[in-house]
């Protein structure tokens, strides 16, 4: 199962106890809450349900979902 932009904005918001409209695939993650803990949880269940093989730190480097897609094998 391939991975996508709405896949990773949901999960994103899941994990913050938000809407996924509420969750900006532009803007810096950290200012909505998620933290290293929740980037950890959220790339070891894409590891294990999509494959990804994305580096934690490429993650925490540019928090926000249009900069992580191409990292996590989403292509536009």
């Amino acid at each position: 199962m391939t991975l996508t932009l709405e896949q990773i904005r949901t999960d994103v918001a899941d994990s913050l106890g938000e809407a996924p409209a509420d969750i900006p695939v532009d803007e810096n993650l950290v200012d909505y809450g998620l933290d290293s803990v929740r980037v950890m949880a959220l790339l070891e269940r894409w590891r294990r349900e999509h494959g990804v093989e994305a580096a934690f730190a490429d993650l925490a480097e540019q928090p926000a979902i249009e900069s992580w897609a191409p990292l996590l094998g989403v292509v536009s």
